[in-house]
Order: structure tokens, then C-alpha cells, then sequence
């Protein structure tokens, strides 16, 4: 098997279990645990999975977020009922960001389901193959270099093109929140969803419940810098921060 082939493999287990130990990955290449552990090395430097004592996992952590493609697997009812409750807040006519993401995914394929007619502009390739075939929707999508783990467009390109723009919404996913603001492990992609923030009249805050109470590496935003929350199963302790902010929030779960 070639070394591109394993490696594209152990991502993939890893994307449907999370953690695998060493003994199980050198057992199924057939390869010694040697080099499985340069496998790994190699994996880690290019920030797609994160080498543990006995193994490697791809769960996200205060310095790293874990693959799209395992992201994509997770929490899909409640990132589903999300999208549902955001595509309420979408009107003919706006203009919509939607950054990278599952969710933001999901919230694609509910505004090509109602047949919506917006202009979206986005970064996210799940989102774009989607709404490619929507008749309704005009697309504007942003270019720059491919990000396999996030399956976005990244770097300076895509945020001088959001800079030059305006929207009436946007709508941002954070892995991390605490009570006070939201955050992202990867620099270039936090400085995309700030840009649309800044870019939007009404940034909405998508995120289910398990991502509350954590916090990452790098700030992405205070709370206050979004007019609306839209999550499921929000803990109890956050949502007095909300009235506090004198926000709204949409739990979808309670819908």
C-alpha cells in the first residue's frame, strides 16, 4: 500500500471512531509500529489529528479541531434542527455569509429545500455543492487556497474578498464558547469568520449545546458582537448570559 494511501486511511478510521491505538493501526497496514509513529508524526505536523500516548485521536481540543469529514459525523440531529431554526431567520432577497462548517452545510441544504431566493456567499465546499444546483439562489463563492481538514477555501484571498463585501447576515459556527465569548483553534479560519462578522449587519451565533463552556486558542469574538444565538440543549448556566446581553436565543430543541 502506498504511504499516501495509509495515511488517507488512517484518517478515515479515525474520522468514524476518533481515537485508534497504534497496535490496532499497525495490525490493519501490516506495517511495523514504527512507522506508523512517522505516519502519525507526519499527520500531526499537518494538523490533522492530534498523536496521544498509545495512539491518535482527531476529538477537537483548545489547540485543535478536528477533521471535517469526523465533524460531519457528529451531533447531525441537533446541527440539523439548527440549520432548520436559521433558515427561519432568512428572508428573499438577503444576502447571507455562512462560514465553514457542518452546520453551515446543513443550513445550505435547508435554504435549497425552500427554495429561498438569496445570495449566498461562502468559503464552505459542502455548502457550495449543495446550493450549485439550487436555481433560486445566486452564489458568490470565495476563493482561496483548500483546506481539506476545514473543506473551506482559507487564507488572505478569501478574506480581501470578504472585506469588500456587505451582508445582511451571517451566520458563524464556534467549537468553543464560555460566558463570555467564542473562540477557534485555527488562526486563519478565525480570522475568515471575524471578517464576516464584521462584513454582516446581523452575525447569527450557531452552535449546539456541547460546544458551551470551553474555551481554544484564539478569541474569535465577544458574545455581544452577534445579534441572535441559535443552538440545542443550551445549558442552563449560559442562557442567563444571553438575557443578561439582552440577546435572543432560539434553543431548536424546545421548537
Amino acid at each position: 500500500m502506498k504511504l499516501e494511501t495509509r495515511r488517507e486511511q488512517i484518517l478515515a478510521w479515525l474520522a468514524e471512531a476518533g481515537f485508534v491505538g497504534l497496535d490496532d493501526l499497525a495490525a490493519r497496514f501490516a506495517v511495523s509500529k514504527m512507522t506508523i509513529h512517522r505516519d502519525l508524526d507526519d499527520l500531526e505536523a499537518a494538523g490533522l489529528l492530534r498523536k496521544l500516548r498509545g495512539g491518535a485521536s482527531i476529538e477537537a481540543s483548545a489547540q485543535f479541531e478536528a477533521d471535517y469529514r469526523y465533524r460531519a459525523l457528529r451531533h447531525v440531529e441537533a446541527k440539523r434542527q439548527i440549520a432548520r431554526a436559521a433558515a427561519d431567520r432568512v428572508e428573499t432577497g438577503m444576502r447571507v455569509m455562512l462560514n465553514d462548517g457542518s452546520t453551515a452545510a446543513l443550513l445550505a441544504e435547508e435554504i435549497a429545500l425552500r427554495g429561498l431566493g438569496v445570495t449566498i456567499i461562502t468559503n464552505n465546499h459542502a455548502a457550495i455543492h449543495v446550493l450549485q444546483e439550487a436555481a433560486s439562489v445566486t452564489l458568490i463563492t470565495l476563493g482561496g487556497r483548500y483546506s481539506r481538514k476545514f473543506h473551506c477555501a482559507t487564507g488572505p484571498m478569501v478574506q480581501a474578498e470578504i472585506a469588500m463585501m456587505r451582508a445582511d447576515l451571517a451566520f458563524i459556527s464556534s467549537p468553543a464558547i464560555d460566558a463570555r465569548a467564542c473562540y477557534h483553534m485555527d488562526e486563519g479560519v478565525r480570522a475568515i469568520k471575524a471578517g464576516m462578522i464584521a462584513a454582516a449587519a446581523r452575525p447569527i451565533l450557531m452552535a449546539e449545546g456541547a460546544k458551551f463552556g470551553r474555551d481554544a486558542l484564539y478569541h474569535l469574538a465577544d458574545l455581544d458582537a452577534f445579534s441572535a444565538l441559535v443552538t440545542y440543549d443550551l445549558p442552563q448556566a449560559h442562557r442567563s448570559v444571553w438575557a443578561d446581553l439582552n440577546l435572543p436565543f432560539i434553543d431548536a430543541k424546545e421548537i
